[in-house]
């Protein structure tokens, strides 16, 4: 019985520090005022939400009830728990320095939408610590679930608000955010040490310490040994043996199990320190919310997850507990055993990828319609990724968590705002008066790719 490792797990934690740099750079300014500029949801009628029925059984009533099981769902847990086996980070230094790269004075707003100021990046590159990179090199586990961001700041970074898709939500140093009791590997401290920098199995960036505890190799192997646990239902509160809340449930998490009876599961979490330890909790799993065994991909079980994943709001970087387009699918398909990465150009590489590009809409629809696959075919073009779930009048409809509808009038753009998930065709807003024809999704498709083949 895999059961038998989790008893190792009651060993102590051994916590590990680091060094300081600091960083002196010449500062410039570079103030602009600028007028807040509110990008509100038009009431308007998209008609795709009106004519598409945004009801998951109408599409996948038409599945097997039973299916096979694919190779790809047999590797879940390989990729899951990899950055419990790594001995050293897995990204160079400069490529880790990547945010420093790219956003920089003189056209990044912050949270008043006036410029940030360089002295805000020398700041935060001096809080980077990355003198200390690759110094501490530990295994460790989130207690809750936690942002990960570009820099080591909660402040947001926002392009020009006077523009069109740009200001709130999409705050650039929102990098992703990963749930309770998820492994990582820490590289270092930043010099403050109020963060970490940190490796997940999809990404990585700037963690808070008070989000995470380190284990040593003995709770890792351990943990990653046992038997897991699916949770399949979202924001379902999990409480301690005393009636303390730890946190809520999502779709896409994983636990190890140390045990079961008729109506519930007892799996093994991570609260809090205690005395600069790891408290080990027993936590009871309603096996209405849970299960063993991976997901198959038939017409029960895909009606079921996406359900759940269609309760989701639009959130840039899964900020505010929402949901991006990359994020929506990558959760979706977790219990099924589908490791997806974390965003829409690498899971758009997963399985077998036909091209796209140089093709008419007119040949797009056809090529589509003959290869892909209901419910295990990705759509890809940059920036935004969506899931093929059949036709509807002939009509090739998607799965997608979206922000918005691009329109254009006189030359300056604008957004009609969705921000939520939706099933719709190619052509989201295309009745729109402004609809801008040239951001369409059909029309930018670059790749179709069916991660089952």
């Amino acid at each position: 019985m895999r059961y038998f490792f989790l008893v190792l797990l009651a060993l102590i934690f051994a916590s590990c520090s680091s060094k300081e740099l600091i960083v002196n750079k010449e500062k410039q300014e570079v103030e602009k005022e600028v007028k807040p500029k509110q990008e509100t949801k038009k009431v308007v009628e998209i008609a795709d939400l009106i004519d598409i029925p945004q009801n998951v059984e109408f599409f996948t009533n038409s599945l097997n009830a039973r299916v096979e099981t694919y190779p790809i769902q047999k590797k879940y847990e390989q990729y899951y728990f990899n950055v419990w086996n790594d001995i050293e980070p897995r990204e160079k230094l400069e490529d880790v320095k990547w945010p420093f790269f790219s956003y920089k004075a003189g056209n990044s707003y912050g949270e008043n939408f006036e410029l940030l100021k360089q002295e805000f990046f020398d700041e935060m590159f001096q809080n980077a610590n990355f003198d200390n990179y690759a110094t501490i090199n530990a295994k460790a586990i989130t207690l809750r679930h936690a942002d990960i961001r570009a820099f080591p700041t909660i402040k947001p970074l926002l392009r020009d608000p006077e523009k069109a898709g740009e200001g709130f939500p999409f705050d650039y140093l929102q990098n992703s955010t990963v749930y309770a009791n998820k492994p990582l590997f820490v590289s270092h401290y930043s010099k403050d040490k109020e963060w970490v920098y940190a490796f997940s199995s999809f990404t990585s960036g700037w963690i808070k310490t008070s989000d995470i505890v380190f284990l040593k190799k003995e709770h890792t192997d351990s943990w990653q040994n046992a038997q897991q646990i699916f949770l399949l239902k979202e924001d379902v509160p999990i409480y301690s043996t005393n009636g303390d809340f730890l946190f809520s449930s999502k779709i896409g998490m994983m636990l190890a199990l140390i045990s079961e009876d008729k109506e519930n599961f007892t799996a093994l979490v991570i609260s809090s320190y205690k005395n600069l330890t790891p408290m080990f909790e027993r936590v009871k799993i309603s096996k209405n919310i849970a299960r063993k065994e991976i997901l198959n991909l038939d017409r029960e079980a895909l009606a079921h997850i996406m359900n759940e994943v269609f309760k989701s709001n639009y959130g840039w970087g899964g900020m505010y507990g929402q949901r991006d387009c990359s994020s929506t699918l990558r959760d979706m398909y977790a219990p099924f055993g589908i490791w997806l990465p974390r965003n829409s150009s690498q899971q758009a590489k997963v399985g077998r990828i036909i091209t796209l590009e140089n093709l008419s809409d007119e040949e797009k629809i056809s090529l589509i319609k003959e290869e892909a696959v209901p419910f295990q075919t990705l759509l890809y073009k940059k920036g935004h990724i969506v899931l093929y779930v059949g036709t509807v009048d002939d009509e090739i409809i998607v799965f997608h968590n979206t922000w918005g509808i691009k329109t254009k009038k006189n030359d300056v753009e604008g957004r009609v705002v969705v921000g939520k998930t939706v099933f719709s065709t190619l052509r989201l807003g295309s009745n729109l008066e402004d609809y801008d024809k040239e951001a369409e999704i059909l029309t930018n498709l670059k790749s179709m790719n069916i991660l089952t083949q």
